[in-house]
């Protein structure tokens, strides 16, 4: 990680769960990170608590279903900070709306997220980096095994599709970059079930979120952000294309 010291990462979601320990992670090795979120407040206190780090977290507000919020962050980092070196889409959501009974507003409000949100930040990192001139950046993309799978339980389908969406945009994102003979890498890490607010918030229920991590040891926040290390810190020449992880006992 020791050339990425110094250079600017920006980490979508940042202000719990995963976005948070990626975030963590990466200031401690010494990177500028741009934590956004919608609850900027949360990431002010990571920033508190990482002053003594090697590295520099800077907040922003930003709503990624705003496309004039997320252009407006971009602008904020070239000006700010010479512009991203590092893009780490985490931010997605899902809400319990079955294909066949769902709510038009949760599907849309999915979409715009976890697909619109992570295209819109991908081509503008993308083009910041092409007009810096950096051609040894990298693009991450927070995925889901559901990205891979379906599983029968309605409550997820759409969120699957969604995150099917995000298993084509890796490949697609890859042929582009391939097509250019850019260096800049892609990477996806997909992971099964992670001990996070994201089941609590998707039932709307600690109590739902809390059972449905119960049933064995989930991966933790960590985990995630160990992968997210492990495929920034490989050499030039290696692309870590997608990362696969479950917890052990998970079946599905």
């Amino acid at each position: 990680m020791e050339r990425w010291v110094g250079r600017v990462a920006l980490v979508t979601g940042a202000s719990v769960g995963i976005g948070a320990a990626i975030t963590r992670a990466l200031v401690k090795h010494g990177m500028k990170v741009v934590g956004c979120a919608r609850n900027v407040q949360q990431i002010e206190s990571i920033r508190d608590e990482l002053k003594a780090e090697k590295g520099q977290l800077i907040p922003i507000k930003c709503d990624l279903t705003k496309e004039e919020e997320i252009l407006a962050m971009f602008k904020q980092i070239q000006k700010d900070l010479g512009g991203v070196d590092v893009c780490i889409n985490n931010a997605g959501l899902s809400h319990c709306a079955p294909l066949l009974s769902g709510s038009t507003a949760d599907w849309k409000n999915m979409l715009d997220v976890n697909v619109l949100g992570l295209c819109i930040c991908t081509r503008e990192a993308f083009q910041q980096m092409q007009k810096n001139k950096v051609d040894d950046g990298h693009i991450i993309l927070i995925n889901s095994m559901s990205g891979h799978r379906v599983i029968p339980n309605a409550a997820g389908h759409f969120y699957s599709a969604t995150k099917f969406a995000v298993s084509g945009i890796l490949e697609g994102i890859r042929n582009e970059l391939q097509e250019l003979n850019s260096h800049i890498r892609v990477t996806s890490v997909s992971p099964g079930l992670v001990a996070t607010e994201f089941q609590q918030r998707m039932h709307k229920s600690p109590e739902i979120g809390k059972k449905i991590c119960s049933h064995f040891k989930c991966l933790e926040a960590e985990d995630l952000a160990d992968a997210v290390i492990y495929a920034l810190s490989a050499p030039a020449h290696v692309q870590v294309h997608d990362i696969l992880m479950r917890p052990t006992e998970q079946k599905s």
